[in-house]
């Protein structure tokens, strides 16, 4: 066993000398790096990132919220205005054309001589060019042979321009492709026949391909194809297509929705089974459309050569179709670690003239390296080489690589002095000449530490160890804990929450939801442990909770979030599902219990009258009688094996139902039934938005929260119990270190007491504590290499109970109908309760403030048909500071109190606008 030298700190001042007199700071090196002759290395504490935090730039490269680090080959040019959600080359090399999301724009032409942007495309006034929505599709844009146009996906259809000789587009054209009862068009890839005059578009919602006359946009042939039509590649008189859900269901096969489409799925996993490529013979339009069975959730085609390749993100290969024969000759494996089978995700794929192919690894950071000859011999690996975060587009002009990167280098978009909010997103063009293969070697070991690999040999223990731990070295060894709790709430940053924090890294002037709101969460913080380097990997709640779910967000929905008009959150979509499960499957397979209160859960009917003063006053009754509830919910999820261990009375996302109502049937549940193993909770009062004020509501999760860790902490199930409280996102606000960062508490006799962790940990690693705990092994690549919290746990339990605080923030705050059971008077009962913000508005913000509640009561955030982000996300972050201070200081690093059409961003479209 070897261990590094960790360094310890004294607290600096205040509440956490109680209970310890360290604090917890370690060299960047790392801590204990474990190593097990028998069974394996488990995992290395901490060694990979230390004490890095997001955005710094350090000897591995720039630090990322996805557990990874960043030092691309090549140079790069950083896109500021969004994500490239897929991009082409102009014919003659010179421009290409990205489509581009979440950041106010639908297209950026980039000028490769000048290797800048040269035109921005969009929907709102800082555009060079003005088209009328910035939604734009999977795949996609697409120039025609002679590039005199470009088409651009969008939801219904197609916008078209005509190119300029200087590459900037002008004349946008919509070509309507006609709804099909509740399926939009939804178009995905389009590929122009050689003459140049007739379009050929993958129409993914409606499963179908088209013939579109380019000149004047008339539809002129339909044929039925696999579901979710994505890619199209024109080989000779035949058209290939790539369908992401695989083929049509046959009768009596297992199926799970996807955007109104049965497919076949696994009961267990809820993810598709099929994958396939349809054939068109564009010599015989009247014949229906072959298919050919390739991996799961194909995606890129390309051909070259006699070869066509198609990239299968969710199998982690590519398969090579021999297209004279029209069958499948090799199947080429995208795994570069040996300890983890999925999770790379490739996603695009290209061959050059000297015989090197080219795949790119989306989760990976990296371009995939093989020797291809021909079809039938196999090829030969060669190596990686790293590229900027999510990589999801790669061609070749001349003799220069050219990948297109989802991501950038994060959410680092310069903003204004207050900081970063998880909306700055950037993207990145990245060019380079194709190295030797001594040097691709050599960036291969770089690839591999940037992503973690090797510092983590996961393997299952043989022959377990007789000592428990909190954290066992090897999966499958005893833990202390047995009951695992995980309360998932919503969208806040760290500086949002614990800003007010002296002893952490926060700056108090970004602190929107202080003590005075969220009085349980610090003292959870004091007596359990502060962790200020924590972050969230996702943008939004599509993204986080598949974090939280699958520790990853799968390629469909990074590539879908152009649009999210297939589906948003994925839990009612199959193809939002990876292969190898889910937190609670893997929970399942390791022979442990489950239990779900409302995460993940897609559908929730309420009974009439069941309005958020109604749910008030019933919390209180049964509260005070121990009744149940007079206004029962049913929340349901579309996947068996969740819906199976859920309990169906506790709802699922809706801002118009208190979490106070949430814990009191959590509460008879646990009492009647005990806990799971897995125990998963859905606490969204803070995502804000309800009748209530935003400082209530957050008030109303937090007492929510502390009652439950009282009730367990109480409890004979508390000895042998952990408890991790997450946010799923970090959307809703700024931070001074990053938007990613976010609130994280872990509560537990076996964790740290009163300590200031500064460890950079995220999502990922909690997810993989949990694993390490229970048993359960890691779903893919990213959890597979996360490094465990164990610099979190100890071995010497304090069985020191939580006691639930009272609110200090008025419950009922805002409310402009009051309850029937009265208001909620926090300061009768406690002396520190907040001061009750005055109900008149400033005079001179009553006009403005006015036009803020004309804008909320347009947003859908409650009712059994609530959306989580549904607001504009800059817009959303504005009102809930407004409120939260009274109408009396502006945003952060702004000089004013804007009305909502003046928010700066408030172009940037919402996250779920279907």
């Amino acid at each position: 066993m070897h261990v590094t030298r960790q360094r310890v700190k004294k607290s600096r001042i205040g509440f956490f000398e109680k209970r310890t007199t360290h604090r917890i700071r370690v060299v960047a090196a790392g801590t204990a790096a474990l190593a097990i002759a028998s069974g394996g290395v488990s995992y290395a504490s901490t060694k990979m990132f230390g004490t890095d935090q997001v955005g710094q730039t350090t000897k591995k490269g720039l630090v990322v919220s996805s557990d990874q680090y960043l030092d691309p080959i090549g140079e790069r040019l950083v896109i500021n205005n969004g994500k490239i959600m897929s991009s082409s080359v102009s014919p003659d090399g010179t421009h290409v054309a990205a489509a581009v999301t979440d950041g106010g724009m639908a297209l950026a032409i980039l000028d490769l001589k000048n290797w800048k942007v040269q035109q921005l495309v969009g929907n709102n006034k800082a555009a060079d060019l003005k088209i009328s929505g910035n939604d734009v599709g999977q795949e996609g844009p697409t120039y025609s042979p002679d590039g005199s146009q470009l088409w651009l996906g969008q939801t219904d259809g197609y916008t078209r321009f005509t190119v300029d000789p200087d590459g900037t587009l002008a004349n946008p054209t919509s070509i309507k492709i006609p709804v099909d009862g509740p399926k939009h068009a939804l178009v995905a890839q389009a590929v122009f026949s050689a003459d140049g005059k007739t379009v050929y578009s993958a129409v993914n919602g409606q499963n179908r391909v088209v013939a579109i006359d380019a000149a004047t946009g008339a539809i002129q042939q339909s044929w039925t194809v696999g579901n979710a039509p994505r890619g199209l590649a024109l080989v000779g008189g035949r058209l290939y297509v790539s369908n992401e859900g695989g083929r049509p269901a046959k009768p009596g096969e297992t199926t799970i929705n996807s955007y109104n489409t049965q497919v076949p799925a696994n009961p267990a996993t809820g993810a598709t089974t099929t994958g396939t490529v349809s054939v068109i013979d564009l010599a015989n339009p009247a014949a229906a459309a072959t298919s050919i069975d390739v991996g799961l959730h194909p995606t890129a085609l390309y051909a070259k050569n006699g070869a066509l390749f198609v990239t299968n993100t969710a199998t982690n290969s590519v398969s090579v179709i021999d297209t004279a024969k029209n069958k499948v000759v090799q199947t080429i494996a995208t795994q570069p670690w040996p300890e983890a089978s999925v999770g790379y995700e490739p996603d695009a794929v290209t061959l050059t003239d000297d015989g090197h192919l080219l795949v790119t690894l989306g989760r990976a950071n990296a371009v995939a390296v093989y020797r291809f000859r021909k079809p039938l011999e196999p090829v030969s690996y060669v190596g990686l080489l790293p590229t900027d975060y999510f990589p999801a587009e790669i061609t070749t002009v001349g003799d220069d690589v050219l990948v297109s990167n989802t991501r950038g280098i994060d959410a680092r978009r310069p903003t204004t002095a207050a900081g970063h909010a998880t909306h700055d997103t950037t993207s990145s063009l990245q060019r380079f000449t194709l190295p030797s293969d001594k040097v691709i070697r050599s960036e291969t070991r770089k690839v591999f530490e940037q992503n973690g690999w090797g510092n983590n040999d996961v393997k299952v223990a043989k022959g377990h160890s007789a000592h428990a731990v909190a954290v066992p070295q090897r999966l499958g060894d005893p833990s202390t804990i047995k009951h695992v709790f995980m309360l998932v709430k919503e969208n806040r940053t760290y500086d949002q929450v614990y800003g007010d924090i002296p002893e952490g890294n926060g700056d108090p002037t970004l602190a929107q939801y202080g003590e005075n709101v969220t009085p349980n969460q610090h003292a959870l913080a004091k007596q359990f442990g502060l962790y200020d380097n924590t972050y969230d990997i996702g943008t939004n709640s599509a993204e986080g909770h598949n974090w939280l779910m699958q520790a990853d967000n799968p390629e469909y929905t990074e590539s879908s979030a152009g649009e999210y008009a297939r589906s948003y959150d994925t839990e009612d979509d199959a193809l939002g599902h990876q292969r190898t499960g889910f937190l609670w499957t893997g929970a399942q397979a390791a022979g442990k219990t489950v239990r779900d209160f409302g995460e993940f859960q897609q559908f929730l009917t309420k009974p009439s009258g069941a309005t958020w003063q109604n749910l008030y006053c019933d919390t209180k009754n049964m509260a005070t009688t121990g009744q149940d509830t007079a206004y029962p919910l049913d929340s349901t999820s579309p996947i068996p094996s969740l819906n199976n261990v859920s309990v169906h009375g506790f709802p699922k996302f809706d801002t118009s139902v208190p979490d106070i109502y949430r814990y009191e049937i959590w509460k008879r549940d646990f009492e009647q039934n005990g806990p799971a193993n897995l125990n998963m909770f859905w606490l969204s009062s803070d995502h804000t938005g309800g009748p209530p004020s935003g400082p209530a509501q957050v008030a109303d999760n937090d007492l929510a929260v502390g009652r439950i860790i009282d009730e367990i902490t109480h409890s004979k199930y508390w000895k042998d119990s952990a408890i991790f409280v997450v946010e799923d996102d970090s959307q809703a606000g700024t931070d001074h270190v990053d938007g990613h960062r976010a609130p994280i508490q872990i509560i537990s006799p076996w964790s740290q007491h009163g300590t200031v962790d500064s460890h950079y940990y995220s999502q990922i690693t909690m997810i993989r504590t949990i694993e390490q705990i229970l048993g359960i092994h890691p779903m893919n690549q990213k959890d597979s290499a996360a490094t465990p919290m164990s610099a979190a746990f100890t071995n010497k339990p304090d069985f020191t109970p939580f006691t639930a605080l009272p609110n200090r923030t008025s419950l009922t705050l805002g409310l402009s109908t009051p309850p029937s059971c009265g208001l909620d008077t926090p300061a009768a009962q406690n002396p520190k309760a907040a001061a009750v913000p005055s109900a008149k508005v400033p005079a001179a913000e009553q006009p403005v403030a006015a036009k803020w509640q004309a804008w909320k009561a347009k947003q859908p955030f409650t009712g059994p048909n609530a959306k989580a982000d549904s607001a504009n996300p800059e817009q959303m972050n504005h009102f809930s500071w407004y409120e939260a201070h009274g109408w009396t200081k502006p945003y952060p690093g702004e000089t004013k109190i804007y009305a909502p059409d003046q928010v700066p961003g408030a172009y940037i479209p919402s996250s779920d606008n279907d």
